[in-house]
């Protein structure tokens, strides 16, 4: 079996726990308000000015024998910066302050993702950044474009307000397809397991995170 298939196989049941998180259900559902929306984004934002970082981070302690994955951390960098502006673009768009938001403090479960990715990349192996990538693009695709969809309808938000969640959407599926054959490249059985765990771990955290979106908007517990 090659090893996207694996990865996809072995992580099969966190993605079940991300993927009934009631916040994900009912924003499918259009069961969504302006505050848990600009709640979502704000924990976007604290994860995703993370991404280039942790890019940064794995490239520079992948080894020479690794040069070629070195070389598919360049092109996600080059993807991948500046997104969280987009972000801060969309809080704006829907009514939110953009200050409070940057400063806020991520949720728990946000800022115990993150770190977990880069304790992992430095102490485990560089590669375990794809552990995290797997769940966050794979989830986008699999969501994003009927979720902006439908908060769209409920919420009567322009356009503006949803560049990160339809820039990650169905307009993705190109992302996926590099990222399924940078997957089966990977043979070190020693990257294959960190990324396996690590994408094990982030599929639970960021479960909790969208868990904690009713809290984080405010609303009753």
């Amino acid at each position: 079996m090659k090893f996207f298939n694996t990865l996809c196989e072995q992580t099969q049941n966190e993605q079940r726990y991300l993927l009934s998180a009631p916040a994900i259900q009912q924003a499918l559902q259009g069961e969504i308000t302006i505050e848990r929306y600009r709640a979502f984004l704000t924990q976007a934002y604290h994860h995703v000015k993370h991404t280039t970082p942790l890019l940064m981070r794995c490239g520079s302690k992948l080894s020479f024998r690794d040069e070629w994955l070195r070389k598919a951390v360049i092109e996600y960098i080059n993807e991948e910066y500046g997104h969280e502006r987009w972000i801060l673009n969309d809080i704006k768009a829907a009514g939110g302050d953009v200050e409070v938001a940057q400063s806020s403090e991520p949720h728990t479960s946000t800022q115990a993702m993150v770190s977990l990715v880069y304790q992992a990349i430095d102490n485990e192996h560089p590669a375990a950044f794809f552990g995290m990538a797997h769940v966050l693009e794979g989830t986008s695709v699999k969501l994003a474009t009927q979720a902006a969809g439908k908060t769209k309808g409920a919420l009567q938000l322009p356009d503006s307000a949803f560049s990160y969640l339809l820039s990650h959407g169905d307009l993705d599926q190109e992302h996926v397809q590099f990222f399924e054959q940078l997957m089966n490249q990977v043979t070190d059985e020693k990257a294959q397991q960190v990324i396996v765990r690590t994408a094990k771990h982030v599929y639970r955290l960021y479960g909790d995170m969208f868990r904690a979106l009713p809290e984080l908007a405010g609303e009753p517990l």
